[in-house]
């Protein structure tokens, strides 16, 4: 079974990246990690997207604001069952509102060279390594 994930990297226009801490008690629970979520059956990445965003932080995001960047997967899960992993990385510029933390969750705004420094689950770090050479590249189409 591969279970589609989606994830979001708001990037303010100074740079900062919004990250989130994972609850204690779930897997991975008091790493940081891009929000986001599961596809829901019978949904696009881009509209998991903008649903995560909206459900999570409160945000509203256009589906031209997202600028694919990267994906990372896993073949195994911990467990008997044997689930793989599809995350998809995006970028967004671009939303309305301000980040609230609707589920509890814990945010910061990470400047762009100290996000290899946090302790992330193992998917989130190809992302980021692949999200700062996007960055460092100068991304200027997706301005």
């Amino acid at each position: 079974m591969i279970l589609p994930v989606v994830a979001v990297a708001l990037l303010r226009d100074d740079g900062h990246i919004l990250m989130q801490r994972r609850p204690d008690g779930k897997q991975h629970g008091g790493l940081w990690e891009f929000p986001g979520g599961k596809i829901d059956p019978g949904e696009g990445p881009v509209e998991a997207a903008l649903r995560e965003m909206e459900e999570e932080l409160g945000v509203g995001l256009e589906a031209h604001a997202l600028m694919p960047v990267s994906f990372a997967h896993s073949d195994e899960a911990p467990g008997k069952e044997r689930r793989r992993v599809l995350l998809l990385l995006y970028v967004a510029r671009a939303w309305s509102g301000d980040p609230i933390a609707r589920e509890g969750q814990q945010f910061s705004w990470v400047a762009p060279d100290a996000l290899p420094d946090l302790d992330m689950p193992p998917l989130d770090v190809p992302l980021v390594r692949d999200l700062l050479r996007w960055i460092g590249a100068g991304a200027e189409q997706g301005k």
